[in-house]
């Protein structure tokens, strides 16, 4: 998980520093560029060079979006380009590598839409606090139809870990979901499952603050791929000590989701409509539910 959190952080600084070369590049390149004040002609001494820059002051969107031209009549630059790698500046389809939406909050068993477990499912009697839910998207996809309205697709990773109050283990390759007690007595026994997650946003949000900043509202469905199920120990006798399986974890899960937030942070909550794990009929209807913090929204 480590590796994927910062394989994710190293590829949206890459990014980022692509886009700020090529928008530093533009700008150089440019004998003009725009602001709002009155007219004038500035001097700009560089290595001992004086140039003259003239800055050109023009209002309105249609003078904005005008592309600026050297003496030359040739396109240079744009308004737009300045803001390269921003796609809330223009309508339109967006796509590419992300590291957004990181969820960080607590993991809930919902037991028939209760949070008390059926004596069939004590055995897997968590501590609420230190149960949590965890992901981020990397690859997106979508439509900007107006400041205020886009929707768009994404792929990323979602981790959720119940810490586990009882020393018992969870059985691999068994049907129905089974476990056995353990003589040693664990100071953690984490049950875990990993998901590719894939969530479809219709996302609103209200023009800017003075400040810059947005609020915004996100809903959709989401749907999530089983990549792996698995059970870490931690005791004196065995150190550590990880067991990877399916654990009947069901292979496709389906469910919606709802964010708010202010600029870059907010609150998320998931909830799965399909049950956590399957061929467990003492198991039906227990299901997974997550809340937290989001950032990098």
């Amino acid at each position: 998980m480590k590796s994927i959190l910062l394989f994710g952080l190293a590829l949206s600084i890459s990014v980022f520093n692509v886009q700020a070369q090529e928008k530093e590049k533009a700008v150089r390149e440019a004998d003009s560029v725009k602001v709002v004040a009155d007219s004038t002609v500035v001097e700009i001494d560089k290595d001992g060079e004086k140039k003259k820059v003239k800055i050109i002051f023009e209002y309105g969107k249609e003078e904005i979006d005008k592309r600026i031209k050297n003496s030359e009549g040739n396109d240079i630059v744009s308004e737009k380009t300045h803001r390269a790698g921003d796609d809330d500046d223009a309508d339109g389809v967006f796509a590419g590598i992300t590291f957004s939406r990181f969820d960080l909050g607590l993991a809930k068993m919902l037991n028939d839409g209760k949070l008390a477990l059926t004596p069939e499912n004590e055995f897997l009697e968590y501590r609420g606090w230190k149960s949590v839910n965890v992901g981020f998207d990397v690859l997106q996809m979508g439509y900007k139809f107006s400041d205020q309205f886009r929707m768009h697709i994404a792929a990323g990773f979602d981790w959720t870990h119940f810490r586990l109050e009882d020393d018992i283990i969870i059985l691999e390759d068994t049907k129905p979901l089974s476990y056995t007690d353990s003589p040693i007595s664990y100071s953690k026994n984490r049950f875990s499952s990993s998901y590719l997650r894939i969530p479809l946003s219709f996302e609103l949000q209200t023009k800017a603050s003075k400040s810059g900043d947005k609020i915004k509202l996100a809903v959709g469905p989401v749907m999530g791929v089983l990549l792996q199920g698995s059970q870490k120990f931690k005791s004196d006798e065995e150190g550590k000590r990880k067991v990877k399986d399916g654990f009947n974890f069901a292979p496709v899960t389906y469910g919606g989701f709802a964010r708010l937030g202010v600029g870059s942070f907010g609150v998320y909550a998931k909830y799965y409509f399909n049950d956590m794990f399957i061929d467990s009929p003492d198991q039906e209807g227990l299901k997974n539910l997550s809340f937290g913090l989001m950032f990098f929204f």
